[in-house]
């Protein structure tokens, strides 16, 4: 694994280099589609985005846990947890590219 991260100026800038947007209207255009995504997902929606994957928020009911220290038992409160599950395309990307040994796909 390489260890490094995209970051959403450098999403922002190949959007730039891909549409000729400028880069005020990149960054906004980026800003945009993550806040509609965020939106969506916090009112419990599922967003798919095609050849890539779909995100959805899953409820997890309340468990008991262990202390991993002292071994006490502690109850886990329930909560909200984002999943991603990556498109069959996406999966074989990945795949080939780490087959290759290029790593980036």
């Amino acid at each position: 694994m390489s260890g490094q991260t995209i970051t959403r100026s450098q999403l922002s800038e190949a959007v730039y280099q891909e549409v000729g947007l400028s880069r005020n209207e990149s960054a906004d255009l980026l800003e945009s589609v993550l806040e509609e995504m965020s939106q969506a997902l916090a009112r419990g929606e599922t967003v798919k985005i095609s050849s890539f994957g779909s995100f959805s928020v899953r409820e997890k009911g309340q468990r008991i846990g262990r202390n991993p220290k002292t071994g006490e038992e502690v109850p886990i409160m329930p909560r909200k947890v984002l999943v991603f599950r990556p498109s069959q395309l996406l999966k074989n990307r990945i795949n080939k590219a780490a087959s290759d040994g290029s790593g980036s796909a």
